[in-house]
């Protein structure tokens, strides 16, 4: 099993600024409870705690998509955890759906999570969406 790689804020940030951003990009947001105060734009939000049963179909509705970025609050250990489990997940299912070989597919975990990419990109618009600032102001 290939490990993830961390990828920069900055980084995700032009990937997804990319015309082809979101054919090209999946950002899944695992935070539970605290996924409030804003979340990337066209992330999709699967909590930590449905990942065990959750997992499979991610594989497969994101088995197209030539990066997935994982994150949390932090991405110390539930971003980087889902990162792990879902190249787990991908390598035991080993074929694509239609029998043959899977996609070549990078995943990343991203650096310093939500918290740091609120940071920088809160209140970008085309970045960032639902940000409410006052729940950040004490970060």
């Amino acid at each position: 099993m290939s490990s993830p790689s961390y990828m920069t804020k900055e980084t995700l940030a032009e990937l997804l600024g990319a015309p082809a951003g979101s054919s090209v990009v999946a950002v899944i947001d695992v935070r539970d409870d605290d996924h409030v105060g804003g979340h990337i734009k066209g992330s999709q939000n699967v909590p930590s705690t449905a990942l065990d049963y959750r997992m499979p179909e991610l594989v497969r509705t994101l088995k197209d998509k030539e990066k997935i970025v994982f994150h949390c609050a932090l991405s110390q250990q539930r971003g980087p955890a889902a990162a792990r489990m879902y190249l787990r997940e991908r390598d035991r299912s080993g074929v694509a759906e239609d029998g043959g070989t899977p996609k070549k597919q990078e995943v990343y975990i991203l650096e310093g999570g939500f918290t740091q990419w609120q940071r920088k990109y809160g209140t970008d618009v085309k970045l960032t969406e639902d940000y409410a600032a006052d729940i950040w102001q004490y970060e």
